[in-house]
């Protein structure tokens, strides 16, 4: 697949993907934990069919130590074991706040109070910004046409 457009080498482009990836780093920083932010970068990209962020999270995740078997599971995460109350709380909003046009109400309310029963306020905020920076990306990425398979873990630190 070839790009439609290499936002990295575009000067705009860069600019404004580096500050993005500034948030990116302030939610790394976050109480929440680094685990969590990882696997609901990997759903929400495999929502959206972005191939080079589905590539980026599931390496970086392996290399921090993630296992083969849940990063596998991530697209059937309610059909699997291997998740945390506190995971499958994330998992959900992750899917409901990137699947805002699909329902009249974004995020439901049971998803809600699960996330109330596992997070604090601050670990709260980066969720809800863990989802929105990603799909941000997504969408960058996707509409570029940026291909995937060429990512090295921490090719971006």
């Amino acid at each position: 697949m070839e790009p439609r457009f290499n936002l990295r080498t575009n000067e705009l482009g860069a600019k404004i993907g580096k500050r993005i990836a500034g948030v990116g780093q302030l939610l790394r920083e976050s109480a929440l934990p680094h685990e969590t932010q990882q696997l609901i970068e990997i759903r929400a990209s495999q929502i959206n069919g972005c191939g080079f962020c589905t590539d980026m999270h599931t390496k970086d995740a392996a290399a921090a130590g993630e296992t083969s078997v849940r990063l596998n599971l991530v697209a059937a995460w309610r059909e699997a074991t291997v998740f945390s109350d506190a995971e499958r709380a994330a998992l959900a909003l992750a899917e409901e706040g990137t699947r805002l046009a699909d329902t009249r109400h974004g995020v439901s309310d049971d998803t809600w109070a699960e996330v109330r029963k596992h997070y604090d306020d601050d670990q709260i905020a980066a969720l809800i910004s863990v989802v929105a920076v990603i799909n941000a990306f997504n969408r960058l990425n996707v509409i570029a046409r940026t291909p995937a398979g060429s990512y090295e873990p921490g090719m971006f630190n």
